[in-house]
């Protein structure tokens, strides 16, 4: 299997500037987030990263270079990534050939959370806290007796009970097949007025696939970094609460 990352945006939300590096080269105990997902996702055995980059990717390239690791790190350039985060997805849409590991590339966790994902018997698999954080702006993975029903920012179908996606998600082959053609509509639209998630959400309500299921991981740390609180958040709370990964 081989991991799918989002890498490209702005930042915009952190309100840095332009200027500023691409988050996944935010440091935390002098590792970028990119050594930190290479690290984990090798340990795991991960066959390959693939990056979709767009925001200062020669910086990106450098870091791939001075960490020695592009024999497992790919880059893909996604040139339409200032339209959105589905730009950059439909940059990506080749990679989405066989069993991925789709992720966002700007969440801090620890190596436990990514291991219960991999070691899921699902074949399509969320990662979920069902801790949720407050506000909108957290993807809900919504359940209706036990079943999913839901996923998204603002979700719509009824539901008794809802968890929060944490950005990583484990596709099938036949679910990561199902990629283009569903976000192929979008794209020719010229669309910018939805979420990337909106993808996914329209490949699990038209899912038969029975292995549909779901990776707990609450109470281990991590966290999305998006805007300025959320840096301070992962510095102060998280990044102290990781544990090594084993010798």
């Amino acid at each position: 299997m081989k991991a799918v990352m989002l890498a490209a945006g702005v930042g915009a939300r952190l309100e840095k500037g332009t200027d500023f590096p691409p988050k996944i080269l935010l440091r935390f105990g002098g590792k970028t987030l990119l050594q930190r997902h290479a690290e984990i996702l090798r340990y795991l055995g991960v066959a390959e990263l693939v990056l979709g980059v767009g925001h200062q990717a020669h910086r990106i390239r450098q870091e791939i270079a001075d960490l020695g690791i592009g024999d497992f790190v790919r880059t893909v350039d996604c040139p339409e990534y200032a339209k959105g985060a589905p730009y950059t997805m439909w940059g990506l849409r080749a990679e989405f050939n066989g069993p991925v590991l789709f992720m966002d590339g700007d969440v801090l966790y620890d190596h436990r959370l990514m291991a219960r994902l991999l070691d899921s018997e699902h074949q399509t698999c969320f990662a979920m806290d069902r801790k949720v954080r407050p506000g909108d702006d957290p993807v809900k993975l919504c359940f209706r007796k036990g079943r999913i029903v839901d996923f998204h920012k603002l979700p719509t179908a009824e539901h008794d009970e809802f968890a929060e996606w944490i950005g990583f998600l484990r596709l099938s082959a036949a679910a990561a097949g199902q990629v283009e053609a569903t976000l192929r509509p979008y794209i020719e639209a010229g669309r910018t007025d939805f979420i990337y998630e909106q993808i996914f959400r329209d490949i699990l309500l038209g899912s038969t696939e029975h292995a549909l299921g779901t990776a707990d991981i609450t109470g281990l740390p991590w966290t999305e970094i998006d805007f300025p609180h959320d840096l301070e958040f992962a510095n102060s709370k998280i990044f102290p609460d990781l544990l090594p990964l084993p010798e």
